[in-house]
Formats: C-alpha cells, structure tokens, sequence
C-alpha cells in the first residue's frame, strides 16, 4: 500500500518556475515507477512524465519535453517535477501516481495509487 501526497503548486506567470514534490508512504516505494499526470477543466487526465522504480529511465509527454524534468529520491520517498518555462496551457490540477506492475506506462488506468492532486495556475 502506498499513499501520495502532493505538493508545490501555486500562481505563476507565464515563463516562471514550480517545483511539485510527492511524498509517498510505504516501505516499498523504490520498488514503484512513479508517473506526473494532469487534468485540466473540462478535459481528461493526461500524461505528463514517468520515471523508472530506479530512475535510470524516464519518459516525457510532447507538451512539456524540453521543459520540465522528473527525478526521484528513494531514499527521501519522495518524486519531483520542476517545470521550467511554464505557459498558460499547464494550467491543472497534477497528480502524482505510483505503478507497482513496472510497465513505466503513460497510460491512467495503469497505475494503482493517485494523490489527491495539487492546483497549478500559469497567468498569461
């Protein structure tokens, strides 16, 4: 079992930074791929970024590459997102989910645990 609790969003204007952080439970964490999803108003859960259980591999949807960047520290349980050059259309809520299978999947329905998200707002 595992529990996510995201963090770090917030208001920014266009161009600026955020740092989202996801502090998971669970004695077995290292063991998960842990993926950054998105949802925006009116529009389904999308995929942002996936990181392998032990980090060496990593996986970016088209929207964001280029601009934000996961990583993981096992040892602090904890998964993180920095979004660089942040625009207008990464406005949502991101959550983040671990997926204990090892498919280090893009797809929602692949993952087991979700967090209970955390609302980012990119101001033009």
């Amino acid at each position: 079992q595992v529990q996510l609790v995201e963090s770090g969003g917030g208001l920014v204007q266009a161009g600026g930074s955020l740092r989202l952080s996801c502090a998971a439970s669970g004695r077995t964490f290292s063991s998960y791929s842990m993926g950054w999803f998105r949802q925006a108003p009116g529009k389904e859960r999308e995929f942002v970024a996936v990181i392998s259980w032990i980090g060496g591999r990593t996986s970016y949807a088209d929207s964001v590459k280029g601009r934000f960047t996961i990583s993981r520290a096992n040892a602090k349980n904890t998964v993180y997102l920095q979004m660089n050059n942040l625009k207008p259309e990464d406005t949502a809520v991101y959550y983040c989910a671990a997926d204990s299978s090892f498919k280090f999947s893009t797809i929602v329905g692949d993952y087991d645990y979700w967090g209970q998200g955390t609302q980012v707002t990119v101001s033009s």
